[in-house]
């Protein structure tokens, strides 16, 4: 369901300007961290979870390490099920509920960090009303991404790099030049 709604309210938000500055939204919920990134660039999608030592998907001696696990879509979105499951259509739903009342379409990367207190997963219905509930809060607005990284950084547990290993949005934001970078 979640998949079919948000595809639905997507092919609204692609025909709306994009956001004008880098805004995070985040929320801190029930042993999880939420932070969800418009990009002032057209739609794409991408959600990345790290389950730390102790949590249901990276149980004690697992890994020493959170794990990250996460999947991406283009602005003309995705053909196969995302192998992170379920959280990832909510999430999306979420993301485009917003962006239609916004009147607007960004680059979207939505991050979540799972503490060793969330010791049962409950669901994606969770996972939809925090992103929702994140996205009702006042954004921290940026001009640049670097701007934008920095503030992350400061409530991330998770080194910033792994993020950017993990992420196609990142890697490619960082490393590609728009024309408007050399006007």
């Amino acid at each position: 369901m979640d998949s079919i709604l948000s595809e639905a309210l997507l092919k609204e938000v692609k025909n709306h300007p994009t956001v004008d500055k880098y805004m995070v939204f985040y929320l801190k919920n029930i042993g999880n961290l939420y932070i969800v990134i418009l990009i002032p660039k057209p739609w794409s999608f991408e959600w990345i979870e790290a389950w730390f030592p102790g949590t249901p998907w990276n149980p004690e001696g697992a890994s020493p390490k959170p794990a990250l696990m996460g999947d991406y879509e283009p602005y003309w979105g995705r053909k196969d099920y995302p192998s992170i499951g379920g959280c990832y259509y909510a999430t999306r739903l979420a993301v485009a509920e917003a962006l239609s009342r916004m009147r607007r379409q960004a680059t979207v990367l939505a991050l979540r960090e799972i503490y060793p207190e969330y010791i049962l997963p409950v669901g994606v219905w969770n996972v939809r009303e925090s992103i929702r509930a994140a996205l009702k809060t006042k954004p921290q607005i940026f001009e640049t991404l670097e701007e934008a990284l920095r503030f992350i950084r400061s409530l991330l547990k998770v080194p910033l790099q792994s993020w950017v290993q993990h992420s196609t949005i990142l890697r490619g934001t960082l490393s590609q030049k728009s024309i408007k970078d050399y006007l």
